[in-house]
């Protein structure tokens, strides 16, 4: 059974990585990756040499870190409070309704969110409009957009992520509440003193996967949300390596850009892990 997992790794993602040699060529499809001519650390050096390149490197990891610190804790929040709810026809359609954005393509969350806060026909303005007489651009502002684009993330994947906290809750030992209640502890004490210890390991465990996708910014929600107005904060990697590689045909400059990516990430998964193993919750 794990056989096809086993392949699937193999082909999608360890053979692959024989590709980062284009980084190191001036590739071309005549001459095909192993024919190229080699040119180095050229493309790397052009790479860092261009004053944008350091811009969208500070778009990605502000866009990746704020997504991570606000959105990080919403799953487990959740998660406590759906495990709180006892009446089970409520709790199940609350996690539906929660879950159910995760399953809709980033082109339709787009698409709902620019409706939502456009200028003209919004429902977010036409009540603004009606309290100040004013619209208020949100898809147009650096600072507004930002919000925009964490939010619509949280809204998205929070229900979905909640149910690996909600597996985590399940091994908590439910004659711990019984004890703390009878000692008189109130629910908020018992959540803070036994829910969160509970499932510690599980959150430092996805906190240091997180890390890893820290220079990971989705293309789909980044290019579906962006417009020419905030293109000085919306343009992270996944947006460069598809507007200069496959629209601009810079193969080996975009591999440089990815390898680059790769590496800080891999930098960031070992040290995030380093951290954790002296709380003795390492992954290795």
């Amino acid at each position: 059974m794990f056989i096809p997992v086993i392949l699937f790794y193999l082909i999608f993602r360890y053979a692959p990585i024989g590709g980062l040699v284009i980084a190191f060529k001036d590739y071309n499809f005549f001459d095909g990756i192993w024919h190229s001519p080699w040119v180095g650390f050229h493309y790397f050096e052009l790479l860092f040499q261009d004053a944008r390149t350091l811009e969208i490197i500070r778009n990605t990891l502000l866009l990746s870190l704020l997504s991570i610190v606000v959105g990080f804790p919403v799953p487990i929040i959740l998660a406590i409070m759906l495990n709180e709810v006892r009446n089970i026809g409520y709790k199940k359609t609350i996690q539906t309704i929660v879950y159910m954005p995760h399953f809709l393509s980033w082109v339709i969350i787009g698409m709902l969110v620019s409706t939502i806060f456009a200028m003209e026909n919004g429902i977010v303005n036409r009540v603004i409009e009606a309290i100040t007489g004013e619209a208020y651009p949100f898809m147009y502002e650096k600072a507004s957009w930002v919000a925009i684009f964490v939010g619509s993330g949280i809204w998205k994947d929070m229900g979905f992520n909640a149910i690996i906290f909600l597996a985590a809750l399940t091994t908590i030992n439910p004659s711990l509440y019984e004890a703390a209640a009878m000692d008189g502890a109130s629910k908020l004490r018992q959540i803070w003193h036994i829910t969160i210890p509970g499932i510690r390991s599980t959150i430092i465990l996805l906190l240091v996967l997180s890390m890893g996708r820290v220079m990971e910014v989705g293309f789909d929600q980044v290019f579906m949300l962006q417009n020419s107005n905030v293109n000085q904060i919306a343009d992270v990697i996944s947006t460069y390596i598809y507007r200069i590689g496959l629209q601009g045909a810079q193969f080996s400059l975009t591999t440089a850009m990815g390898m680059f990516e790769s590496v800080v990430a891999f930098i960031l998964v070992f040290s995030a892990n380093y951290i954790a193993r002296k709380f003795n919750e390492g992954l290795w």
